[in-house]
């Protein structure tokens, strides 16, 4: 069998690599000695994260720069989209010697990555398809080629013109019938009136009817054989979507499945109805199974997954409590807590795990960085058994530990967030984290006919743990009796973005600390918190691309107290700014 595969070795690396493939001969007997099965070692603490009984992992990478989703094409090479690489968009990578490390990293890909989230990454019938925020982009693969040698071929523009780039990312999806399906997410938390009040203000009603759900909040599906797209090429295959990342064609029952982030600012935007706790657990992250047609009701309803209910939102006359016809919409399988951030979904295919897994729902929830005053929440992968189109039973943890830290105050505490979801042509699965571009692979070691009760019961425990659990109201509040009023003022109004410790999240909103934008020309700054933002600015010498809501209906008290606040905090030294300040801005802009 060995001198088979040797063989098979030369014939396939040899032309690129034939160094490699002489190495690799003498390498791959001796790993077939040590690995029976063909499965590498694993990592003594599986690379930081836990995983139930059987389970191992190996780290194939831990440095790559920001990793976003990946695929695995059926030789075992790994393509990673990144995030803003001034070396390339994508990272290729091989393990020559299956020691389940790569040893070749190749970037590639050069395209203007616009806005902070560009995601998608798939390989479809020998291409390789990488998304930007507003672009999809292909490359035939070349047999025994780690990286494409043909040209890039644009398949899809969005053409809309957005100045915020908000849940505007490109995920994408293939069926078995010739379409691809790709989500335009809204760039409003609710329709609010982006033009004059970015990112709403409290009370403030939403558009009737919302102009952006027609082009925008759904799922569209085009005919995957063609290039050179823009939405008009392709039909509404659903709607009432407010943002959609995590998304997969399920092959086992022929459908399309999707967890979608939920919106924001409960209690920020109408205290008077919801509190901070509400605030912080709604509304839910919804995993639905998605038809033609279907309407998930964004933005006159949101899913509350403890009262199993599609209730009014307040924006549209809710309240918390009122269902109007919440209940002729599309309903989720499961509602999983708010802001967990889903950010991919994964149906596995494999047949090296135990047969449990087989078609069933792993989930890359990449944590929440809006729910002070409460421990932030999420950071882990689940999974959800399937049978026949269906969940067989609730969620589970099934890969923990990626944050490192418990609780977690800040989002930049976590060491890492779980971000993409793959499986290799062995059926392990593979997991990417946007930190720092680690890779883990996860194998299963165990024996599958003892897999069961015992080792779930033991994962079962993580949902215990206060990063992922529903928290109390009272106990679980970590501002109670412990921070100044201009402090609360902070984490009330801007914490949720730029977290409690003023670093951001290190992804979508910039951090407060050193840098002239908060030190500097206090107009600028004025400006800035009263009248929002709305495009990309660069902020210690990276770029940001979103929205910052205008703060105008904040009391004059109230702008000079958060202003000073961050001047003089988060490492800054700079002078206050005054009530008098903030009243002769204001006036000047009457004039």
């Amino acid at each position: 069998m060995g001198g088979v595969l040797c063989v098979g070795i030369v014939a396939y690396y040899g032309a690129e690599y034939p160094a490699a493939a002489i190495l690799s001969i003498a390498l791959l007997s001796h790993t077939l000695m040590r690995n029976p099965g063909g499965l590498p070692p694993s990592d003594p603490d599986n690379g930081g994260i836990t995983l139930p009984g059987g389970f191992e992992a190996v780290v194939v990478t831990d440095s790559i720069g920001p990793a976003r989703h990946l695929a695995v094409n059926d030789n075992g090479d790994i393509y990673v989209k990144l995030r803003f690489s001034a070396k390339g968009g994508n990272v290729a990578m091989r393990d020559t010697d299956n020691d389940g490390k790569a040893d070749i990293i190749q970037h590639f890909g050069s395209y203007k990555d616009v806005g902070s989230l560009a995601n998608g990454m798939r390989i479809h019938k020998g291409y390789l398809y990488y998304s930007s925020s507003l672009a999809i982009y292909r490359s035939k693969l070349t047999p025994g080629k780690l990286i494409p040698e043909s040209e890039m071929e644009t398949v899809l523009t969005d053409d809309h013109g957005h100045g915020a780039h908000w849940h505007i990312t490109k995920p994408v999806s293939f069926d078995d019938k010739g379409f691809m399906y790709v989500p335009f997410g809204t760039p409003s938390n609710n329709c609010m009136d982006m033009a004059n009040t970015p990112g709403g203000k409290p009370g403030q009603p939403g558009i009737m009817p919302c102009p952006e759900l027609e082009q925008h909040a759904g799922i569209w599906r085009f005919d995957a054989s063609k290039t050179g797209l823009t939405q008009k090429d392709g039909t509404l295959f659903a709607t009432g979507l407010r943002s959609i990342v995590a998304m997969d064609w399920n092959k086992a029952d022929k459908s399309l499945y999707v967890v979608q982030h939920g919106r924001d600012n409960l209690h920020r935007l109408f205290p008077d109805l919801y509190t901070a706790w509400q605030s912080a657990v709604l509304p839910s992250e919804e995993f639905l199974k998605i038809k033609e047609g279907d309407d998930a009701g964004w933005p006159y309803y949101y899913y509350d997954q403890m009262q199993k209910k599609k209730l009014m939102t307040p924006e549209y006359g809710g309240d918390g409590k009122k269902e109007g016809k919440g209940k002729e919409l599309a309903q989720p399988l499961i509602g999983f807590p708010g802001h967990w951030a889903p950010n991919d979904l994964y149906f596995y295919q494999g047949n090296q795990f135990p047969a449990r897994y087989k078609n069933g729902a792993f989930i890359a929830f990449h944590g929440s960085t809006n729910r002070a005053p409460y421990p932030q929440s999420g950071y882990f992968v689940a999974f959800v058994p399937f049978k026949n189109g269906a969940p067989t039973g609730d969620w589970e943890v099934f890969a923990d530990g990626f944050a490192g830290v418990d609780p977690i105050v800040n989002v930049k505490d976590a060491i890492y967030r779980p971000m993409g979801i793959a499986m290799g042509p062995d059926g392990s699965l593979y997991i990417s984290e946007t930190e720092k571009g680690k890779i883990w692979r996860v194998m299963y070691k165990g024996d599958k006919k003892n897999f069961g009760t015992a080792q779930l019961a033991e994962m079962e425990k993580h949902k215990l743990l206060s990063h992922i659990r529903t928290p109390d109201e009272v106990k679980d509040n970590l501002e109670k009796g412990k921070i100044p009023e201009n402090a609360k003022l902070y984490n009330t109004y801007c914490a949720a973005c730029h977290q409690n410790d003023g670093k951001g999240d290190g992804n979508r909103f910039p951090p407060l600390g050193g840098t002239d934008w908060v030190t500097g020309d206090k107009t600028k700054l004025l400006n800035t918190l009263l009248m929002g933002l709305n495009g990309e600015i660069v902020v210690n010498d990276k770029p940001y691309n979103g929205l910052m809501p205008a703060h105008n209906f904040l009391k004059d008290e109230e702008v000079a107290n958060i202003l000073t606040y961050i001047r003089q905090n988060f490492g800054n030294n700079a002078s206050a700014v005054s009530v008098e300040e903030v009243k002769a801005y204001r006036n000047s802009q009457k004039k």
